[in-house]
C-alpha cells in the first residue's frame, strides 16, 4: 500500500501522492508550486542555479541545514525533512534577508540567472556561523561558492557579499519551531511509495534493507543521487523500483576501533572526509576541499562513491593505497575485502545480486608510514581528475617494507601498481629505488586519452608525481608539500 511523501515547505506540511519517484526536487517547486526562483542550468548537480536547502532532524533533536542540488535530487528523498528555496529567504516583514541586502549592496548580481544558487549557498553559510564569533575565511566562502558557477565572471563582489553579509544586523532562524515542525512527520517505519508501478523504499533499520534487497534485487539502490539523478536526467532511464538508504541508522555510524575508522554507507562525503582529514590533516585536506562541490558533499555517500567504482573517482585511489576494506552485507551475511579486490573490471565489482554496501574501514595514520595524495584536473575547484595519485610507504628506517601505489584516471578501474610496488619492497628510499619504479609505471598502466587528457600527458603526470611523493618523503632530507610546490614554481 502507497504512503504519501510528507515535507516542510512553505511553511507548513506538503502531503504528495501523486508525483514518479524520479521528479526531481527541482521540477516539483517549480512545477508543482510555481516556486520558479530555483533555476534549471545544467541538470548534473554543476552549475547550482538549482540550490536549496535541505533541513533534517537528528537524533539529538537539532536541525542539521545544508545544501543540495535540486536538480538530482527526487521528490520522496524528502520525506520528513524541510524544504528552502530562495523564496523562503526573506524575512517576515518582507525586508531583504542580509545575504539578499548584502547582494544588492556589493553589485554581486549580473544576468542574475545564477543569483538564487549563490543566494541559497550563502544563506547555507550564513546559517553555519550562527553563534560563531568570528566571520567565515576567503577559504571556506569559496568553498562555500565552489558549486555555483557565474558565467558572467562576478565571483569577486559575491565574495564581497559573503563577507558583508555577517557585517548586516543580524536575523536569527528559528530552529526550534522547525525541529517542532518536523517532529510531526517523522516516520517510525519504512516508507513505501508507489506511483504508475513503480516503488520507492525508505527502510529505517538495517533488517528492513536487507529483506527488501532480498525481495527486489533488482531494484536501483539510491544513496546521496549525485550519480543516479543523472541516469534521469541525462541518460533518459527508467530505474525501476528503488531503495533509499540514506534513512537506516546502522549505515550512518562513524566509530574508530581497532586502528580503523569505520564508515558506513549512509555518511556524507562530506562528514566522512572532515572526520579522516582531522586524521590526515596534511594528506587529505586538500582533495576533501577539491572532491566535487559543497552541494555534492554535502549529499553524496563514500559508500555511494566506492560502489560506483568509476575509474575516474577520487576516493578510491587512496582508500586502496591505505588497505581500506568494503564492508559488504546480504541475505547470507558480512563479508569484508580488500578494496582493490571489489573491483573487478570497468563498471564490474563483485557484489552479489542480494548485497549492498554497508561500510568502508579506513586503516588509521601509523608513524612508520608515509601516505599522499594528489589530483591533476584543469581546474581547482569542482572539475573531473585526469589523474589522481595515492602513495603510501610503510618504512622500516630508510628502508621500504610495504609500497602501496595507486591511480585513478590510469585505467578501466582504480588499481594499483604491483610492478612499481616491487620496484621499491624491501630497498632503500633513496632516488636509485624510485626512478626504477618510475619506469616501471609504464608496465603497470596503459592510459587512454580522452577530453581530460592524453595517454602521455597521463603516464608522465604519473611518474613526476611518484617523484613529487619522494621529494616530501625522502628520508635523508624530507622537503615539505610547500617546498616541493615552490621548487616545481621556480
Amino acid at each position: 500500500m502507497s504512503q504519501p511523501i510528507r515535507f516542510f515547505y512553505r511553511g507548513e506540511v506538503q502531503t504528495i501522492s501523486d508525483v514518479p519517484p524520479t521528479q526531481t526536487i527541482l521540477q516539483h517547486v517549480r512545477e508543482h508550486h510555481h516556486c520558479t526562483g530555483t533555476k534549471e542550468g545544467c541538470a548534473e548537480g554543476d552549475c547550482g542555479a538549482c540550490t536549496v536547502v535541505i533541513g533534517e532532524l537528528k537524533g539529538d533533536r537539532t536541525v542539521e541545514l545544508k545544501s543540495v542540488n535540486s536538480c538530482i535530487q527526487f521528490v520522496p528523498t524528502l520525506d520528513g525533512k524541510a524544504l528552502f528555496t530562495v523564496e523562503d529567504v526573506k524575512q517576515a516583514d518582507g525586508e531583504l534577508h542580509p545575504v539578499q541586502q548584502a547582494l544588492v549592496e556589493c553589485h554581486g548580481s549580473q544576468c542574475g540567472f545564477c543569483t538564487p544558487g549563490f543566494v541559497m549557498s550563502l544563506w547555507g553559510l550564513y546559517l553555519k556561523q550562527e553563534g560563531k564569533s568570528c566571520a567565515p575565511q576567503r577559504k571556506e566562502i569559496d568553498d562555500t561558492l565552489s558549486g555555483n558557477l557565474c558565467r558572467c565572471t562576478g565571483y569577486r563582489p559575491i565574495i564581497d557579499a559573503a563577507q558583508r553579509m555577517l557585517e548586516l544586523p543580524k536575523v536569527q532562524f528559528d530552529r526550534e519551531a522547525l525541529a517542532a515542525s518536523l517532529e510531526s512527520i517523522q516516520r517510525k517505519d519504512m516508507l513505501t511509495y508507489t506511483f504508475d508501478g513503480q516503488s520507492f523504499h525508505v527502510p529505517t533499520t538495517l533488517d528492513q534493507l536487507l529483506a527488501i534487497r532480498a525481495e527486489k534485487p533488482s531494484a536501483t539502490i539510491l544513496s546521496g543521487s549525485t550519480d543516479v539523478g543523472l541516469w534521469v536526467t541525462k541518460q533518459m532511464r527508467h530505474l525501476g523500483d528503488i531503495i533509499y538508504i540514506n534513512q537506516v541508522a546502522e549505515l550512518q555510524t562513524l566509530a574508530e576501533k581497532d586502528g580503523q575508522l569505520e564508515i558506513g554507507a549512509a555518511v556524507t562525503l562530506n562528514d566522512a572526509y572532515a572526520a579522516l582529514a582531522r586524521h590526515y590533516p596534511q594528506e587529505l585536506s586538500e582533495l576533501w576541499q577539491r572532491f566535487a562541490s559543497l552541494p555534492i558533499r554535502n549529499a553524496g555517500t563514500l559508500g555511494g562513491n566506492v560502489a560506483n567504482g568509476s575509474p575516474i573517482g577520487d576516493s578510491a585511489p587512496w582508500l586502496i593505497a591505505l588497505g581500506a576494506q568494503i564492508v559488504l552485507r546480504g541475505k547470507d551475511g558480512q563479508r569484508s575485502m580488500p578494496l582493490e579486490a571489489f573491483y573487478l573490471d570497468y563498471q564490474k565489482k563483485d557484489l552479489r545480486p542480494e548485497e549492498i554496501v554497508e561500510a568502508v574501514r579506513v586503516p588509521l595514520p601509523q608513524a612508520d608510514r608515509r601516505f599522499r595524495t594528489y589530483k591533476l584536473a584543469k581546474r581547482f575547484d569542482q572539475d573531473i581528475s585526469a589523474v589522481c595519485a595515492a602513495f603510501c610507504i610503510t618504512l622500516d628506517g630508510s628502508m621500504v617494507r610495504e609500497a602501496r601505489i595507486a591511480f585513478g584516471g590510469m585505467a578501466a578501474t582504480s588499481r594499483r601498481a604491483p610492478r612499481a610496488e616491487a620496484a621499491l619492497n624491501g630497498r632503500e628510499w633513496n632516488e636509485a629505488a624510485l626512478e626504477e619504479a618510475v619506469a616501471a609505471l609504464a608496465q603497470d598502466y596503459t592510459p587512454l586519452s580522452d577530453m581530460r587528457a592524453s595517454s602521455d600527458y597521463r603516464m608522465k603526470a604519473a611518474q613526476n608525481l611518484l617523484r613529487r611523493f619522494w621529494f616530501e618523503t625522502r628520508t635523508d632530507a624530507p622537503l615539505s608539500a610547500g617546498a616541493v610546490n615552490a621548487f616545481a614554481c621556480a
